[in-house]
């Protein structure tokens, strides 16, 4: 008989279930009970919701390029981006607004972006934070360089990166959990796995029970979390964060949530996912979990809630006036910015548009 010489198992955490209820109230962690920190962090949710809702019009009426949807993932990005310290350095895909909401990014600057206008990679918040990243799992990459930057220097940071279902089966995302493993890196790597990567359903990318037990296979712990679970997934990622940050190493973080919009507004779902599932996933969505956790608790109100609602609102049509009252950049800001010193044929082009723009 063949002797067993290593097993692994995969833990799966959530408190709140879908319908708001706690599951247990035994080992609850402090923030379950900390109404203040919990409001706060719903209303980051509820202005990232709102925020998503009016990017997608603007783009839908030409006043703003293709746009990445965050709708459902506001649990998932929140808890990440709120659980960090402004020192440790994040690196992420194209849509985790509401983590980046939480370390300081205006959503004029994401529009901005989204608008085709570079200077909004120049956005608030940290400088040691990465842009947007489109190429698929190289961020993974990024933040492990980060990471290993941090190590050496005897800092204790945190490098976060974040990278989706169909992205954690890159080469980068694997590479980057190997160079964690072999050189015991400060990296939290969290696998949002929001079910789909753009039409491929997850069933169809491989036949692993769990993504996390991807970091097994580097020799990394992993975890499973309801990634609609504010409450889990933020301690789920502090937990990651302290053991990172006392020199233990890397962990791998699997979030279980839905992408409840198409992959991006170039994107139309409906032509490859059935309805049915779709409604269903409305069901254990982040923000009405939460609010009825909030209310059930007695912190929180319908009225209140409303009142919330219209001041996110606000908000988001005040920060979409400053992002359409900025001016377009001038056309030779596309030249201006890749040399120190301008090729000869590149000067003259430059020269060639200000002419023709006059």
């Amino acid at each position: 008989m063949p002797a067993t010489i290593a097993s692994f198992k995969i833990d799966y955490h959530q408190f709140l279930a879908p319908d708001g209820r706690l599951i247990s109230d035994q080992d609850l962690p402090a923030l379950a009970t900390d109404f203040d920190q919990l409001l706060a962090l719903y209303r980051v949710m509820v202005n990232t919701r709102t925020f998503d809702k009016k990017a997608i019009a603007l783009q839908r009426t030409g006043k703003l390029g293709t746009y990445a949807s965050c709708l459902g993932h506001e649990a998932t990005h929140v808890a990440i981006g709120s659980a960090m310290k402004e020192e440790d350095c994040f690196a992420p895909m194209y849509r985790e607004y509401g983590a980046q909401f939480c370390r300081g990014v205006r959503m004029s600057e994401v529009l901005l972006y989204w608008g085709g206008d570079e200077r909004g990679s120049d956005f608030s918040g940290p400088p040691h934070d990465f842009a947007w990243c489109v190429p698929i799992a190289t961020q993974c990459l990024h933040a492990a360089g980060s990471a290993l930057a941090f190590k050496l220097r005897g800092e204790p940071r945190v490098a976060v990166t974040v990278v989706g279902d169909g992205g954690s089966s890159k080469g980068d995302a694997l590479e980057a959990m190997n160079a964690a493993s072999a050189f015991d890196l400060p990296l939290v790597l969290v696998i949002v796995n929001n079910q789909w990567a753009i039409s491929v359903p997850r069933s169809k990318q491989n036949h692993a029970k769990t993504l996390a037990q991807k970091g097994i296979a580097a020799g990394l712990p992993a975890v499973q979390v309801d990634g609609n679970d504010l409450i889990a997934s933020r301690w789920v990622m502090e937990q990651a964060l302290e053991r990172a940050r006392a020199g233990k190493g890397a962990t791998i973080i699997e979030m279980m949530t839905y992408r409840l919009s198409d992959h991006t507004t170039a994107d139309d779902a409906t032509r490859y996912r059935d309805r049915e599932e779709v409604e269903e996933a409305w069901k254990r969505e982040p923000v009405a979990r939460l609010r009825h956790y909030l209310i059930d608790q007695g912190a929180w109100s319908r009225e209140q809630d409303d009142a919330l609602v219209k001041e996110a609102a606000e908000l988001v049509e005040s920060e979409v006036a400053e992002y359409l009252a900025v001016g377009k950049p001038g056309i030779e800001s596309m030249f201006d910015y890749m040399y120190a010193e301008l090729p000869h044929d590149l000067s003259e082009q430059r020269e060639r548009a200000l002419e023709e723009l006059k």
